[in-house]
């Protein structure tokens, strides 16, 4: 296996900013995946308008249980109006639960089946990772292993330090998150072995949220060694008025040629999962 980096962009689907975001990132960058919304307020479009114009993009479903509206009748998931409305610990506190187990499925079963009404998809992720948390990680697993799916997403992040970024409050607060998911993963991989699933190696992009540009993606690469497959996920939006803040952020760095270049010269081969890497 050699060095591989994929650039994954999370949340297509949930607006048309994530949605130019993509096609912009892919036509005129080196974005070369994403993860498709299949509840998002934009996902016809990306679909149909997107994704005819992205022939080699890597596609992924972004199973989501924290926002938007479901797509079934999950009652313990969603209030009355079936707006999802259960955070993160909940799922944690929850995950032996039978019934809300159940729910998860269906909704999850459900959103893979209408991403796969559109197109292929070569890999699983989620958002907020509520897929990152064990007996959620192998109900995904069984769903993958079922529709073919093959590569499944683990959250392994080295700590790595970014001048003034490490410094920032939520950098701190991400630490929990990283020290949470890096433990996850160490469970989940021998899930990913159990249904025969891929996976990447390390992942950029759960310590700097929100904070992810050009520099912590560099930063985060020079830590690494080896052959390894290296996510980093980002959640660019291109905007049509002047708007600055970190999707906008997040969205330069598909179109940074500068980097494309440094991650070219330090070993990685810039590909998705679709072309089966690994």
């Amino acid at each position: 296996m050699g060095k591989f980096f994929i650039l994954n962009a999370d949340d297509f689907g949930m607006s048309k900013e994530y949605n130019k975001a993509v096609l912009t990132g892919y036509n005129n960058g080196f974005l070369t995946s994403a993860s498709l919304c299949a509840n998002g307020e934009a996902f016809s479009a990306a679909v149909n308008d997107i994704l005819p114009d992205c022939p080699d993009l890597g596609r992924g479903v972004h199973l989501n249980i924290i926002e938007g509206k479901s797509l079934t009748k999950c009652d313990l998931l969603t209030d009355k109006n079936s707006v999802f409305n259960k955070g993160y610990l909940y799922f944690i506190l929850n995950s032996k639960n039978k019934k809300v187990l159940s729910q998860i499925e269906q909704e999850f079963r459900a959103q893979i089946e209408l991403i796969k009404q559109y197109t292929e998809i070569d890999h699983i992720d989620s958002h907020v990772h509520t897929h990152a948390i064990p007996d959620i990680f192998e109900l995904v697993c069984n769903l993958a292993k079922e529709y073919n799916i093959p590569y499944v997403r683990t959250q392994h992040e080295k700590m790595y330090f970014v001048p003034k970024k490490y410094l920032s409050i939520n950098y701190f607060i991400n630490i929990i998150k990283i020290l949470l998911l890096n433990h996850f993963t160490e469970i989940n991989k021998k899930t990913l072995k159990k249904y025969g699933l891929k996976t990447n190696d390390y992942i950029l992009g759960v310590g700097y949220t929100g904070m992810m540009d050009t520099e912590t993606i560099s930063s985060g690469l020079a830590e690494i060694t080896g052959n390894n497959i290296v996510e980093a996920l980002i959640h660019p939006c291109c905007y049509d008025k002047n708007i600055k803040n970190s999707h906008s952020t997040e969205f330069q760095i598909t179109l940074d040629k500068r980097l494309e270049d440094k991650i070219k010269r330090m070993g990685y081969e810039i590909i998705n999962y679709k072309k089966q890497v690994g």
